[in-house]
């Protein structure tokens, strides 16, 4: 049982408090209810770009990293399609580093022309290095446009393309920040070697004048139901022709959801799943095969992906991996199979809660998502999922017309 205390700040700044005394740590996560969903299709890659931007100093620290490193701390960030979020770790006894440091780049982020410029050529050479430059770099790029119709998850959240960044203005920068990085569309969870009342005090003391700022209401469009399979065929310098397929599944906190979570793992779970053991390791179709799902907390893709053996068909692969589809709808998987699946999602999530820091982070996500007590309770939701349920499931959206398939050839 993970215990927090909760507090909400006038402005509008949720916090929540973990106390473990087993740590002489402590972590402050702040998690923004921003990610690349919330961009403009005009201007996209700036939830990334600030991931960047909000280490290049506030107004009153030019430095962030340097103060924090002398009190002995670290810091780090990520952003996806859904959230962006911050953390600081450090010894407890110097927690207040941390809440003067963050309250003062969201209170007043420096807007320098030198900071842009050079978080705007690291996005930029990042762009480059890891989606152009780098063999399969694209596959995401074009899947999700090819998948997606009107939804926002049609591009990564490094951006649809590099010249938005290029192109990012100081007001653009300005208005992303005063829209989104305001304390009531933020999360903070502090977590280690504290004391609640104390924590509430400090929050108030560094937190409590920032002003509220307007409040965000999200209106995304929705993505229409699939009603053809999608193809798309690429030839590039790559070492090994590649299959790559997409089904869309049910959002975040759906019953659909957490079946699909324990089909990726029957289907491709580590060296003993089925993916692995029938296609790499028996007809030895594929080098390797992963199945797995994006986590989104709008209604997200489930992928199969693989890179194929030199001399096999695109169309081999394409059969092996109906044939295994095929047989998950329309057998029932065994109860020994789904048990030993459901066992090995527990052991990912008490593994998960080992890191005080990783507890702070799932706090500040099942807020969030509007039901924080799920941290606790999220795991009793895979138990609930049967041997039916993983058919039914895999016959509603392994379908023809729900798919959407790139072959991806090399050149050489």
């Amino acid at each position: 049982m993970i215990l927090y205390n909760s507090h909400t700040l006038h402005n509008g700044l949720k916090i929540l408090v973990h106390e473990d005394n087993s740590t002489p740590m402590a972590v402050v996560n702040i998690m923004y209810n921003v990610g690349a969903r919330d961009e403009s299709p005009e201007k996209t890659g700036f939830a990334h770009l600030f991931e960047h931007l909000m280490f290049g100093g506030s107004i009153n620290i030019s430095d962030y990293d340097e103060p924090l490193q002398r009190a002995g701390g670290e810091n780090n960030a990520y952003t996806t399609n859904d959230i962006t979020n911050y953390y600081c770790v450090l010894p407890a006894q110097n927690i207040e580093t941390a809440f003067w440091l963050e309250s003062d780049r969201m209170l007043s982020l420096a807007f320098s022309k030198k900071s842009l410029e050079v978080q705007r050529k690291v996005v930029c050479e990042e762009f480059k290095e890891h989606y152009i430059n780098k063999p399969y770099g694209d596959v995401w790029h074009k899947m999700r446009k090819l998948a997606y119709d009107v939804h926002p998850y049609q591009w990564m959240t490094i951006g649809k393309e590099l010249s938005h960044v290029e192109n990012a203005t100081m007001k653009d920068v300005k208005d992303f920040f005063f829209k989104f990085y305001r304390p009531n569309n933020a999360i903070m969870v502090v977590a280690g070697n504290v004391n609640s009342n104390h924590i509430f005090q400090l929050v108030e003391k560094w937190f409590g004048s920032i002003p509220a700022g307007e409040k965000y209401e999200r209106n995304l469009p929705k993505e229409p139901k699939q009603k053809n399979a999608k193809f798309l065929e690429v030839k590039a310098d790559v070492p090994l022709d590649a299959l790559i397929k997409t089904w869309h599944i049910e959002e975040r906190l759906s019953k659909g959801y957490y079946t699909a979570d324990l089909i990726t793992e029957i289907l491709g779970g580590g060296a003993s799943s089925r993916l692995y053991q029938s296609l790499v390791k028996e007809k030895q179709l594929f080098s390797n095969i992963n199945c797995y799902h994006f986590g989104t907390i709008e209604p997200g893709l489930l992928t199969i992906e693989g890179k194929l053996i030199k001399g096999v068909t695109m169309q081999e692969a394409e059969n092996a991996i109906e044939e295994e589809l095929v047989q998950l709808k329309s057998n029932k998987v065994a109860e020994t199979e789904l048990q030993k699946t459901i066992n090995r999602t527990e052991s990912m999530i008490a593994f998960e809660d080992v890191s005080v820091a990783s507890r702070a982070n799932s706090l500040a996500l099942y807020e969030l998502l509007g039901d924080v007590e799920l941290i606790n309770t999220e795991f009793s939701k895979f138990q609930e999922v049967t041997v039916n349920d993983i058919q039914n499931y895999a016959q509603k959206i392994f379908e023809t017309n729900n798919s959407s398939t790139i072959h991806y050839y090399s050149n050489n």
